[in-house]
């Protein structure tokens, strides 16, 4: 079905934003973009512009206030900060598919879970089989993890051609696979953890699993002490992308209004609603907050869950 128009009249910036409205609606626009930067990266870091892409890379920003301030390179920002969010939002997706979805049975979530295993498995295996003996044999964590962002940008080029089953099969593989490879980075390869930092983690984690217990749905309750948890994460000295993960986990995946009440209340409050014409100018207060209560009627029969991976 198609999207209802905001406006009864084209605006002259619809002509404008039309065609990037529509690739960003094209479900291979991802990987098509992500493709695109993977080219220029390369040939940035493979000619004469390298000097200046790697500087580009190590320039330092800061963040915070007062005392609190974190100071990182532009690539740490890009891999701590940016691929929690892209964690986070994957892991979204695999809670909803785990409760309503293709994982929500036993039998269909073993399937990605024993083959992220042997993904893990197989190729340290291997790498420990190869360099056994030799001074690399350490290096045994590097060929566990995928790489999810490409695998997912390959497959959304795919768009439609591509099974719903095959997306969130590779989709459920890849995420457990690159968290177990940042567990064994956790755990082998960190030469220190900030165990200060690691409880406070684990304690605002806490508190959010309890709001999500308690029914908590606004959204910046989760933002604001997501925030803080992945903070904590940093500062712990295991990998920061395991926060957006573990955030997702407590999202609500409840709603507060059902779909009957929902649709019995906002036909009374649609029948309120005059229309009115142009030419009387301004709409009434009485339509005005018909629209509002819409608005907050539509938010309660929508899960935060739903809203977010929207």
């Amino acid at each position: 079905m198609a999207a209802p128009r905001l406006l009864p009249e084209d605006r002259p910036v619809d002509g404008l934003l039309a065609p990037i409205n529509r690739f960003i609606r094209l479900e291979a626009s991802s990987g098509v973009l992500l493709l695109i930067m993977a080219v220029l990266a390369l040939v940035f870091a493979n000619t004469a512009l390298s000097e200046a892409y790697f500087e580009t890379l190590e320039i330092p920003l800061t963040v915070g206030f007062g005392s609190f301030v974190i100071q990182k390179p532009l690539l740490l920002w890009i891999n701590d900060g940016l691929m929690a969010i892209f964690f986070f939002l994957v892991g979204l997706e695999i809670k909803r598919e785990v409760l309503v979805g293709e994982l929500s049975s036993p039998k269909q979530a073993m399937l990605p879970i024993m083959g992220a295993i042997g993904g893990m498995v197989v190729p340290a295996g291997l790498f420990v089989l190869v360099t056994g003996g030799t001074p690399y044999v350490g290096g045994w964590g590097i060929p566990m993890a995928t790489d999810i962002a490409f695998a997912l940008g390959i497959l959304a080029l795919l768009g439609t051609r591509a099974p719903v089953s095959l997306k969130i099969f590779l989709t459920a593989l890849a995420i457990i696979d690159d968290l177990g490879a940042v567990l064994v980075i956790a755990i082998f390869y960190t030469s220190k953890i900030n165990l200060v930092a690691l409880i406070i983690g684990f304690g605002l984690l806490a508190v959010l699993a309890i709001g999500n217990r308690l029914g908590i749905q606004k959204t910046s309750f989760y933002v604001i002490l997501g925030i803080g948890l992945w903070l904590a994460f940093l500062k712990s000295g295991v990998h920061a992308t395991i926060a957006g993960v573990l955030l997702a986990l407590t999202i609500p995946a409840q709603r507060r209004l059902d779909t009957r009440s929902f649709k019995e209340r906002a036909t009374d409050f649609l029948d309120a609603i005059t229309p009115r014409d142009k030419s009387e100018g301004k709409d009434t207060p009485q339509n005005q907050n018909a629209i509002h209560a819409l608005e907050v009627l539509a938010k309660g029969a929508e899960t935060p869950l739903a809203r977010m991976v929207a």
